[in-house]
């Protein structure tokens, strides 16, 4: 069967940190030996005691960690996605004038 993704609105915003987007925060040591994903383009951010952590947000798939030029989305009904810069504006478009 052939869909077309039902129109829903929602709120789209560049992640930026400390822009409180993200629902936590993983050290960057655990993601890279307990995840299999590419870490290479993964914003990572040294805090204050020199651990190196990376912004994530949590969805029912389980979590998405945050790449630079990413975007997250909010849809109304509060579910959040993280969308890449490269196909951001293929899949949502502006409706504010």
């Amino acid at each position: 069967m052939r869909c077309k993704r039902t129109p829903i609105e929602a709120d789209v915003f560049e992640y930026k940190v400390g822009s409180n987007l993200e629902d936590g925060w993983e050290p960057f040591s655990d993601v890279v030996t307990k995840m299999w994903i590419v870490t290479d383009r993964l914003i990572k951010i040294t805090k204050d005691n020199g651990i190196v952590v990376c912004p994530y947000i949590t969805h029912r798939r389980g979590r998405t960690f945050l790449e630079e030029g990413d975007y997250v989305i909010i849809d109304d009904d509060g579910t959040k996605h993280v969308c890449g810069a490269d196909k951001i504006f293929l899949r949502y478009e502006s409706i504010e004038k």
